[in-house]
């Protein structure tokens, strides 16, 4: 059975008499020009997460406006309204911190608004999260639009965009290999429109995973921000959106056990970002699914890689999005998917793939006989210095450092990596492992993006490009390396990583997936209590107290408990039989 749309008379402020509630909202509304026939229509809410500060969002207004025709079309009435808007590079001390404070403003605006149904309009890295997450608990309605990706640029004859390209050119800056002069003019280039990340990044992995779970329209994950492909995407998710309203179709009924399978499968062939693991836990977790890691590592051990995409490939979000996007990758891994998922658009996952658009000849997205890697892009590591588990992104990775042992050269936070890293008198080497403390969801707090930490200067200038790193934070979903990510319990928790000191040896085994630190358990013991005699600071008050007192580790998404569903529903992947 259908809901039926409560318009205007939906979420009436509590004055004791809702006919005289009603009244005063249609008198305000009036104000604005509307007619009684507009206000009588189902109200479709449309985020603006619009800024001068969030360049991802750049044709925010023209999305808008595009959403509003669609909505109009179907003969709903539009509304847009704002929420908080989060961009990587202008949110101090990490976009990653105020996510969940997003995800409220959401999830809060959605309730307490006139609305049947809402589209969400996002794209930097933890927009898209947020609003899934707050649409998630809201339990309306609702349907996702991404901004799209940039345009590359072009820097001395060679396609360069943002950011793999971004980290490549500064380490080679670092290098000395190029000088004062390139670096600001590549400055320049790296950006060729507004728009997200045009590469694998966590921007680019959460619009197609969100596609892949059926939450956004087919084929919406990847037309370029400046396109008229997204404008007609635009469109039609405000058509689409009035239908909802009318099905009475809501998030909880797409983003199932099967949806998430879909999305966690696309994650791993399309090379995505790690944050992609992090942020889909958290989504779940608000509907009462927690993450099995160890499930997801079988998974990634059957799922190559497909999508010959930067950073584990070549190419970059528009050339994905000519050779067939989203839907062409699924039809690849079709017999690993959930086809019975039902999607936004009402059918099924399956379905959809049968209109898909045929495939043709292209060196995008491999077939799996041909793949960009064969199995496990992102692999879970366990050990005493990761119980709760860590991750690397192998796929990315140097093949000759995911099985190593080396000493380790402690940094306690990320003040003491700045203070020290380039230092001539640094104890180093080539084959140690650099392990960075302190940047976990407590203790930043937020979780920054500090593990891709930078090869020291002294080394870099000998030509060292990678070297194994760990650490108890995240990656941008753009950079590359040997990097163990995650490491949970974190150091501010109480984990073995607050224990690890210079000159440990720790033994990194991908193929045993192991990450241990070779000291006796006594000796840590001992370092544990230590450590406890001398706890850290914490936060005395504001949304810094509550973030540090209800944040959780990277494996529950680093959501706040108390936002998590309150009824556990099952475990994402699931195991089978």
């Amino acid at each position: 059975m259908t809901a039926e749309p409560a318009g205007m008379r939906g979420n009436l402020v509590n004055y004791g008499d809702e006919e005289f509630a009603l009244f005063l909202r249609k008198a305000f509304i009036k104000g604005a020009g509307y007619t009684d026939d507009a206000l009588d229509r189902t109200v479709v809410g449309v985020v603006d997460t619009g800024s001068g500060f969030n360049p991802c969002h750049g044709n925010m207004p023209q999305l808008v406006e595009a959403v509003k025709r669609g909505v109009m079309l179907a003969g709903g009435f539009p509304v847009e309204f704002p929420t908080i808007s989060l961009h990587e590079s202008f949110t101090y001390p990490t976009s990653m911190f105020l996510r969940n404070l997003m995800s409220m403003d959401t999830e809060e605006m959605i309730r307490a608004l006139p609305v049947d149904a809402v589209v969400l309009i996002g794209g930097c890295d933890k927009t898209v999260p947020a609003q899934l997450m707050g649409a998630a608990s809201a339990g309306k309605p609702a349907i996702q639009l991404v901004t799209g990706s940039m345009l590359t640029g072009s820097h001395r004859g060679r396609t360069v965009g943002a950011c793999t390209d971004c980290r490549a050119f500064w380490g080679r800056y670092r290098a000395e290999e190029i000088d004062d002069e390139e670096i600001a003019e590549v400055n320049g280039r790296l950006v060729g429109s507004v728009g997200t990340c045009s590469v694998a990044g966590t921007a680019s992995t959460m619009a197609c995973v969100a596609e892949a779970a059926g939450i956004a329209l087919p084929g919406s994950a990847t037309p370029p921000a400046v396109t008229a492909d997204r404008m007609r995407i635009a469109e039609l998710t405000g058509r689409r959106a009035v239908e909802l309203a009318a099905e009475g179709l809501t998030v909880d009924k797409i983003l199932t056990q099967e949806a998430f399978e879909n999305a966690l499968r696309v994650l791993l062939a399309l090379g995505g970002s790690t944050n992609g693991l992090v942020h889909l836990a958290a989504i779940a977790g608000r509907l009462g699914f927690s993450l099995d890691l160890d499930l997801f590592d079988q998974m990634s051990r059957e799922t190559p890689v497909l999508v010959n995409l930067k950073p584990a490939g070549s190419h970059y979000m528009e050339d994905l999005h000519r050779a067939g996007g989203v839907p062409q990758l699924l039809n690849q891994l079709r017999d690993l998917l959930n086809l019975d998922a039902l999607t936004v658009t009402g059918r099924t996952l399956g379905e959809e793939l049968d209109n898909a658009p045929a495939a043709f000849p292209q060196d995008v997205i491999r077939t799996r006989q041909d793949p960009i890697y064969p199995a496990g892009g992102i692999a879970v590591l366990r050990g005493n210095l990761a119980p709760g588990g860590a991750i690397i992104k192998q796929a990315a990775a140097n093949p000759d450092l995911l099985e190593h042992t080396g000493r380790a050269v402690v940094f306690e936070n990320a003040a003491d990596l700045a203070a020290r890293i380039d230092s001539e008198d640094l104890d180093v080497a080539a084959d140690d492992i650099l392990v960075l403390k302190n940047i976990g969801p407590i203790g930043a707090p937020g979780m920054p993006e500090a593990g891709y930490i930078p090869i020291p200067r002294k080394l870099a200038r000998q030509g060292v490009k990678d070297m194994v790193r760990i650490s108890d934070g995240r990656m941008s979903g753009t950079a590359a390396g040997t990097i163990v990510l995650h490491v949970s319990p974190e150091a501010a928790a109480g984990g073995t990583l607050q224990h690890v000191r210079d000159g440990d040896l720790i033994r990194l085994s991908v193929a045993d997936r192991v990450l241990r630190l070779e000291v006796p358990d006594a000796e840590l013991t001992r370092r544990a209590e230590q450590h406890s005699a001398r706890p850290a600071p914490r936060p005395g008050r504001g949304y810094r107290k509550l973030y540090v007192d209800e944040v959780t580790q990277a494996e529950e998404g680093c959501d706040f408990r108390f936002l998590q569903a309150e009824t556990p529903r099952g475990t994402v992947p699931r195991a089978a039989g």
